[in-house]
């Protein structure tokens, strides 16, 4: 995915995630930080969210269960795998029972590919992220690093 392809997708749902929260046309406007008449423009789809607009939205609404449906989980982790070419940070995770697919497991750590939007994370055996990418190949290079099968 790129940010392009993000773009449009938060671009297309915004109309949804306003009804999930019963807003007028002018509170959704207003809580973005954008004009009734952009708004109305990029839900008749003649338009689109800029980067910042559509992380804007994906972390005001970060509960919102149109982005989740439509990312595989939260977006927070997709924005940071966009906004960084290899993004670490060790932060708790669910898990990944419901939108991961596991593609390759040692004792301590596993990498999971997310099945909506594609991209790769790595957790360790306590279910932290350790880090996430879009780029398969950082991916199994980190991996292989964390696993002790190549070094720097």
């Amino acid at each position: 995915m790129t940010r392009t392809e993000f773009i449009l997708k938060v671009s297309d749902k915004l109309k949804l995630i306003r009804i999930e929260r019963d807003y007028t046309q002018d509170k959704m406007a207003e809580v973005l930080g954008i004009s009734k008449k952009t708004l109305v423009q990029i839900e008749k789809g003649r338009s689109v969210l800029s980067w910042a607009g559509a992380v804007t939205l994906c972390t005001i609404f970060r509960d919102s269960e149109v982005l989740e449906m439509t990312f595989g989980g939260n977006p927070q982790d997709i924005i940071l795998s966009l906004a960084f070419t290899d993004y670490e940070r060790n932060e708790k995770t669910m898990g990944g029972k419901v939108w991961w697919n596991n593609i390759e497991c040692t004792e301590y750590y596993r990498i999971q590919q997310n099945i909506i939007s594609r991209h790769f994370r790595i957790l360790d055996s306590q279910d932290r992220r350790i880090c996430s990418s879009f780029d398969d190949k950082y991916i199994w290079k980190r991996f292989r690093e964390l696993s002790g099968e190549g070094g720097a």
